[in-house]
């Protein structure tokens, strides 16, 4: 089996909870922070703040900076809580497709043309396509993206909520911007999770709390790329032994962790639909969190990311240590 023997570990969630949690993760891609960092969460709020995010100007097409975790205007940027530190970065990006420029400009260049008696050459056209993308850019529609940032000091993780390594790069190169001194590699680990899943399929039995759940997918190593896909079905079975046994590996494998996370881990270390289960959190209903007062938003938010980190906490270790290890690299 082609399956290279050590790998970045990512991570991918829905929301940590209903509607009425403050924490939304949709992806998590875990690094390592290299000993010796030792930052305050003061100097952390500085640096920062030299890259707070502003919204794009008229004529400026993305803005990317530090918001506040909290939602609230002039709020702190690193929120602390129980050891844990809560970052948010925000890109703004100006949405304008390249189509209504290009017709936009078309109108433009055919009424000169007329006007003018003449072809217009292709210098005069771009520069006119470049004027109507700067007169179109202050009706453009925006969209605003945040990445959050989790930092575990006690296991020297950082986690950001994106599985784009396109994205992890944007955050991670504004963090190492605006904190001194910080290190960061990817979190690597000795085995694929290809390799591991097949083994815990084999033996129907996974390592530590996790327990294997009832989805999962198959895919050939050769030419044919065949799949098989089991949803709602049990997974202890010959059939599955034998797809693995005839060269299919698992992509995807849902499990459980305690009881308590849901998650479907993938062959690219990617794990997707992390949710909480049920009585993790404390019952709330979302409707009654429109009128909590100012005291009360700010103790369930202490409470949310406190019992989320909690948990996350032991179980991001526990799955490292389910495929290997945290790789020995030089």
């Amino acid at each position: 089996m082609n399956v290279p023997p050590v790998v970045s570990l990512q991570f991918s969630s829905a929301a940590l909870a209903a509607g009425s949690r403050f924490f939304v993760f949709k992806n998590l891609s875990v690094y390592q922070i290299q000993p010796g960092w030792k930052l305050t969460t003061a100097q952390i709020e500085a640096g920062l703040s030299l890259v707070r995010f502003a919204q794009c100007g008229a004529t400026q097409e993305k803005s990317v900076g530090w918001s506040e975790p909290r939602g609230e205007a002039h709020a702190m940027l690193a929120e602390a809580v129980n050891g844990h530190l809560l970052l948010r970065f925000t890109t703004e990006t100006k949405m304008l497709p390249a189509n209504v420029v290009r017709r936009a400009a078309e109108e433009r260049i055919e009424k000169l043309e007329t006007q003018t008696g003449r072809t217009l050459g292709r210098a005069e056209k771009r520069d006119i396509r470049e004027e109507m993308r700067l007169e179109l850019l202050p009706r453009a529609f925006t969209r605003i993206a945040h990445t959050w940032v989790w930092i575990d000091r006690a296991h020297g993780f950082l986690c950001l909520d994106t599985a784009s390594p396109t994205r992890a790069d944007e955050v991670v190169a504004a963090l190492l911007r605006c904190l001194d001194d910080l290190e960061l590699s990817p979190v690597q680990t000795q085995s694929s999770p290809a390799v591991q899943m097949s083994a815990w399929l084999i033996a129907h039995d996974a390592p530590g709390h996790f327990d294997i759940e009832e989805e999962c997918e198959l895919k050939a190593t050769d030419d044919s790329q065949a799949v098989v896909r089991y949803s709602k079905h049990s997974l202890n079975n010959a059939e599955v032994r034998k797809h693995i046994q005839n060269g299919k590996l698992p992509t995807r494998l849902a499990l459980t962790w305690n009881g308590r996370v849901g998650l479907v881990l993938t062959d690219t270390s990617v794990v997707k639909r992390l949710k909480f289960l049920d009585g993790v959190f404390p019952d709330s209903d979302p409707a009654d969190t429109g009128g909590e007062s100012r005291e009360e938003a700010a103790d369930r938010f202490e409470t949310d990311w406190t019992i989320a980190t909690g948990e996350l906490g032991q179980l991001v270790p526990e799955l490292i240590e389910a495929l290997g290890g945290v790789a020995v690299t030089g």
